[in-house]
């Protein structure tokens, strides 16, 4: 039985990186995982969708939205969300071999 990696299974079906449509789907699926970081955090320190938009000044419904698809949001917003988080935000954004990172 032959074996594949992730990596490899990945260029199959979704395209090598670079493509389009790869492109595409790394870029929904980092959305995902920021919208479930949210969640995650926001369960863990005890807070409800409706605590934690008061913490910053939106309605629940912007929570939940973000939740499930971070797609629409914005850095401030993001940045206010995890600060009353409490939690620590670290981006890194890569351009041609130069690699930055930011730390709050």
């Amino acid at each position: 039985m032959k074996t594949y990696t992730l990596e490899q299974v990945q260029d199959k079906l979704i395209g090598k990186i670079g493509n389009s449509k790869r492109d595409q789907f790394e870029y929904e699926l980092q959305l995902d995982l920021i919208g479930k970081a949210i969640k995650q955090t926001r369960q863990e320190r005890h807070l409800t969708q409706e605590e934690l938009g008061k913490l910053i000044g939106v309605q629940k419904s912007q929570i939940s939205r973000l939740e499930n698809n971070a797609g629409n949001i914005s850095l401030d917003t993001l940045l206010r969300i995890f600060n009353a988080l409490k939690a620590k935000v670290r981006f890194q954004v890569e351009l041609s071999k130069v690699k930055v990172t930011v730390g709050k």
